[in-house]
């Protein structure tokens, strides 16, 4: 899996790309079909930072998390949060998806 970790007005650190790798290395346990990994921290006047993360997967699919907020490690644990969240939701649909009969249901089959 790729990882790219950028910065849009802000400098990223080697802890904050430590702590964003670390995050983003578990995702592929929820689905292992995952290519590339993209987190953009974005750091905006004041205090506030943005924390986006987009995860692109096979088959197309592009899983994307976002979150702003003062403290950047906390939107990165947000973000990949919900990214996870999309990414189980998908997996789970995916799966009931296949085991659905075009035949009889089990009471129909067991009606004698």
């Amino acid at each position: 899996m790729q990882v790219t970790i950028s910065g849009k007005h802000i400098e990223i650190t080697d802890a904050l790309r430590e702590h964003a790798e670390e995050k983003v290395a578990k995702l592929p346990k929820y689905y292992n079909n995952i290519v590339s990994t993209t987190v953009i921290i974005e750091g905006h006047e004041g205090n506030n930072q943005a924390v986006e993360v987009i995860v692109k997967a096979g088959n197309h699919h592009v899983f994307v998390g976002k979150e702003e907020g003062a403290d950047t490690y906390a939107c990165i644990d947000m973000a990949v949060h919900k990214v996870e969240r999309q990414i189980s939701k998908y997996k789970d649909k995916e799966r009931n998806n296949k085991h659905i009969s075009g035949g009889k249901g089990f009471e129909e089959q067991n009606k004698d």
